[in-house]
């Protein structure tokens, strides 16, 4: 039945790799011309994972096939056409692919979710231990430096796990673009062109970070601050440690595994 077809991951894949080879087409060449990782296309032709939807048409004409054949995973011959029913279920399969990406797309986002409200709950925790126990002039001289990673956190967090999209417009993997944009948030950072190549890797970025910075910061600034009185450091020594610490925190704990992963997967 039509409904109940399934396509074969592993003899897409061999089928792939054969046409790839056959026209001298390393795995990173057919990565580029797709607008995807090289690691996307081993995937694929390792029967591990489908293409997207949208990549079915450029793929079969890269390779100079039909999508029909591409699906099947062979060469169909000219004297023997596909009748009707036969045609369907590759269809049917083929949506399947992207129902399965959904799937795919929403336990990885509740994952996160579940790992962003548990790091939240340690955060409020671990304040209020520290406004119970810890001393007044800590409140008073450290409290900006306490709050605002998490707070930070907090925002960005809220965003990229719930409310960011999963996957980006197609321009995005048509034309070199160094900004992310939807509706007041905007982000642009230099040498990075976004895509959906890098996007699912910045999302878990970028969700590390924030969920790290929740769960840790205020333990570790505590910490931090303890050590530092210990040795008898005076006030101001201890706020030029503690300002470039929690700036680097808030910005580079952020950008810089973002611009890592955005680069080495773009």
């Amino acid at each position: 039945m039509a409904g109940n077809y399934k396509i074969d991951n592993g003899k897409f894949g061999a089928f792939l790799s054969q046409l790839r080879k056959e026209k001298g087409m390393t795995q990173k060449e057919l990565a580029e011309k797709l607008y995807v990782s090289d690691k996307a296309v081993s995937k694929w032709e390792r029967g591990l994972s489908l293409p997207d939807i949208a990549l079915l048409q450029p793929l079969a004409a890269l390779m100079e096939v039909s999508v029909t054949e591409l699906l099947r995973g062979e060469i169909i011959r000219k004297d023997q056409p596909l009748t009707i029913q036969e045609v369907e279920p590759l269809v049917n399969g083929a949506l399947v692919m992207t129902a399965q990406e959904q799937t795919a797309q929403r336990e990885n986002r509740r994952k996160w979710g579940m790992r962003f409200l548990w790091a939240l709950a340690l955060c409020a925790v671990e304040i209020g231990l520290l406004f119970r126990f810890g001393q007044p002039w800590f409140w008073r001289e450290a409290s900006v430096f306490v709050i605002l990673p998490p707070l930070m956190a907090l925002i960005f967090g809220l965003y990229f796990v719930f409310f960011s999209k999963e996957k980006l417009p197609g321009f995005y993997d048509q034309y070199e673009v160094d900004f992310y944009s939807d509706g007041v948030f905007r982000m642009n950072i230099p040498g990075v062109h976004f895509n959906n190549s890098n996007w699912p890797h910045i999302l878990n970025a970028v969700r590390a970070w924030a969920c790290l910075t929740l769960g840790g910061w205020v333990l570790l600034f505590a910490a931090m601050q303890r050590l530092l009185a210990e040795l008898g450091l005076a006030a101001m020594v201890q706020f030029a440690i503690l300002l470039p610490v929690t700036l680097f925190v808030i910005l580079g704990g952020m950008m810089i595994p973002v611009y890592v992963v955005g680069k080495k997967y773009q």
